[in-house]
């Protein structure tokens, strides 16, 4: 017979604490920031769906459905394409992809996974490539805050809804 007390398999998950909820000031802030990292980025002659897909690419390697779901749609609406978002996990196989958003791309995920040395280097050389150093910047400061909301959205188990 088993104790259904420590039976953890049938015990509801605890609700996560929206901590963006919880404390709403650094929310606020973090809002304020991502603000002011797209002026940047928009400042920087960066294209607003080149921003979409960096912050899309950043959501995929963290697994952020919250954020993948926010930013799909941002990206559909800027006149993103349906095809080069389903491609876009295997962006290095595809000519879909222009030199400059590989080149964001890569930076991008050298941001998140900033451990790769190796890959770190071929990121920066590349984007130093096709990108000036304020869009180089503004890409880094992109998956830097995007990385950020991934973590609230990934830790408080914000909800992905139906669409209607």
């Amino acid at each position: 017979m088993t104790d259904t007390a420590t039976d953890v398999t049938t015990a509801p998950a605890p609700r996560r604490v929206f901590i963006d909820k919880q404390h709403p000031e650094p929310f606020r802030a973090m809002r304020a920031t991502g603000e002011a990292v797209r002026v940047a980025a928009t400042e920087a002659g960066l294209d607003r769906r080149l921003v979409e897909l960096v912050n899309l690419r950043v959501s995929q390697l963290n697994g952020c459905a919250y954020c993948l779901d926010v930013h799909t749609k941002a990206a559909l609406q800027e006149g993103e394409s349906v095809q080069r978002l389903g491609v876009l996990p295997a962006w290095r196989d595809t000519p879909l992809f222009t030199p400059q958003e590989r080149a964001a791309l890569a930076l991008a995920e050298a941001t998140t996974v900033p451990s790769d040395d190796t890959a770190q280097e071929h990121a920066y050389a590349q984007a130093r490539a096709a990108l000036t150093e304020e869009q180089i910047s503004a890409v880094i400061w992109v998956a830097v805050t995007i990385n950020a909301f991934n973590r609230v959205s990934i830790l408080s188990k914000h909800p992905v809804r139906p669409a209607r």
